[in-house]
């Protein structure tokens, strides 16, 4: 979540621009309404470029077509026919759940105030709701962020359930080409749990921090400047990171843990993170669509970042570990993959570095295996991304909530709805399922157990 905090803001500050000669939008104004890339050619301040997709409000248009800003590569479904979600509609707009600050709100009020592209909820295997704004349809597939995390977090435990990959090992012993970096004596569950000692800043005002290097490997600020000597892949980029710290001392949230994981992934399976992932999960689900990832100059995926999938897809990836690993009639994960995913870790280690926070602690209670859980009754764990990505699984109502966004913050600041009142709303909904079934809740067991 720490990844790209404040990253617009900071970015046009760098280029010289102000803040203020940004375009005032209105939460519920989409990419269509502002102009953006409409008519051919599109008016000079309203095309989205790679050197400025990030800027709100060009992010409403470029989330959904980051394949026509960044070099990609397919992540196929198969050609087996897609699973059927079967529907059964639910008027859940009104429905309201106490956020921040005492705020009372809707369903349709957050969907709005929150800069929502797609939106989907699935109870016990339906469709029980599914909107999409600002011009995104249902076979859109949206750029996810970090919730990417949780596919490689998920692919990384099969490997270790198959005993391809032993978590208490160092990663040095896996990637000779890390022995020396920060993650060398690391060991593989340490950089799952993201516990790994990096020196690694995250100062968005400042060019030359970590962030904005890692930034530049995968394009973020679009054509590398001239005379630039820095690592151009992600594999010329994680060797050059050094060890500050204890590892497993506390949680760092330092993305660059993932693509680590991709690196090992692809070492012990000679398969890249995106081959996995369609083999493993899209093709067994019946996904719909082929799904793609973002990938480096040389061809590289973004293991920490990268995925773009459809809601539906998505939900049926997430629908898939509710359901203990079984899904289209077909074992998809082992059942003790899926109870380790709903293993909540440290609270003490989770908020050791962020005393006070009032996300850390308050909110999410843990981080574990790249997945997020939450202090909540109903102990949920969702991937997240920044600008609003959710993969959010509740396991005693056994929802599973989708939420694809183009908000303006990374995470946080002034429109904090997404990661604050977002987790809030989705513990009232769920109550509220539970309600309208008869107030029946299946075991508090996780799935897997």
């Amino acid at each position: 979540m720490k990844l790209y905090r404040s990253l617009v803001r900071s970015a046009l500050v760098v280029a010289g621009l102000s803040l203020a000669a940004l375009p005032v939008v209105a939460a519920d104004a989409g990419y269509q309404d502002l102009g953006l890339m409409q008519g051919f050619p599109p008016d000079a301040d309203k095309r989205v470029l790679r050197s400025n997709f990030m800027e709100a409000p060009r992010n409403r248009w470029a989330f959904q077509h980051i394949r026509e800003l960044q070099p990609t590569r397919e992540i196929w479904r198969g050609d087996g026919p897609a699973s059927t979600l079967r529907a059964k509609p639910l008027d859940l707009g009104p429905v309201k759940g106490s956020v921040r600050e005492g705020r009372v709100i809707t369903l349709d009020q957050f969907l709005d105030e929150s800069h929502t592209d797609g939106f989907l909820i699935l109870h016990r295997g339906r469709v029980v709701f599914e909107r999409y704004m600002n011009g995104q349809q249902r076979h859109v597939q949206h750029q996810m962020f970090s919730a990417t995390k949780s596919f490689v977090g998920t692919t990384m435990l099969a490997l270790v359930s198959e005993g391809k990959v032993d978590p208490g090992r160092t990663v040095g012993s896996y990637i000779p080409e890390l022995q020396k970096s920060a993650f060398g004596d690391a060991t593989v569950q340490q950089v799952l749990d993201m516990t790994t000692g990096v020196s690694y800043t995250e100062a968005y005002d400042d060019p030359d921090s970590d962030i904005w290097r890692y930034g530049r490997v995968f394009g973020l600020w679009g054509v590398l400047p001239p005379g630039y000597t820095g690592p151009r892949t992600i594999y010329d980029y994680l060797p050059t990171l050094e060890k500050k710290g204890e590892h497993g001392h506390g949680f760092h949230y330092v993305t660059p843990n993932t693509d680590v994981l991709g690196w090992i992934i692809r070492r012990v399976t000679g398969k890249s993170v995106d081959q996995n992932i369609a083999e493993r999960f899209l093709q067994p689900i019946g996904a719909e669509r082929d799904a793609y990832i973002w990938l480096d100059g040389e061809g590289n995926e973004m293991a920490g970042g990268g995925l773009n999938i459809t809601a539906r897809d998505a939900a049926r990836f997430g629908q898939m570990i509710l359901q203990g690993g079984l899904y289209n009639g077909k074992r998809v994960l082992p059942s003790a993959v899926v109870k380790r995913i709903f293993e909540p870790g440290d609270p003490a280690v989770f908020t050791r570095f962020y005393p006070g926070d009032p996300w850390y602690g308050p909110i999410a209670s843990s981080y574990h295996n790249q997945w997020w859980h939450f202090g909540n009754a109903h102990k949920a764990v969702s991937a997240i991304g920044v600008h609003g990505q959710y993969i959010y699984l509740d396991p005693v109502a056994q929802m599973v909530v989708v939420k694809q966004s183009s908000s303006p913050d990374a995470e946080g600041g002034a429109n904090g709805s997404n990661d604050t009142d977002g987790p809030l709303l989705y513990q009232a909904i769920a109550e509220h399922l539970i309600r309208l079934t008869g107030g029946t809740r299946p075991a508090p067991a996780p799935p897997g157990s």
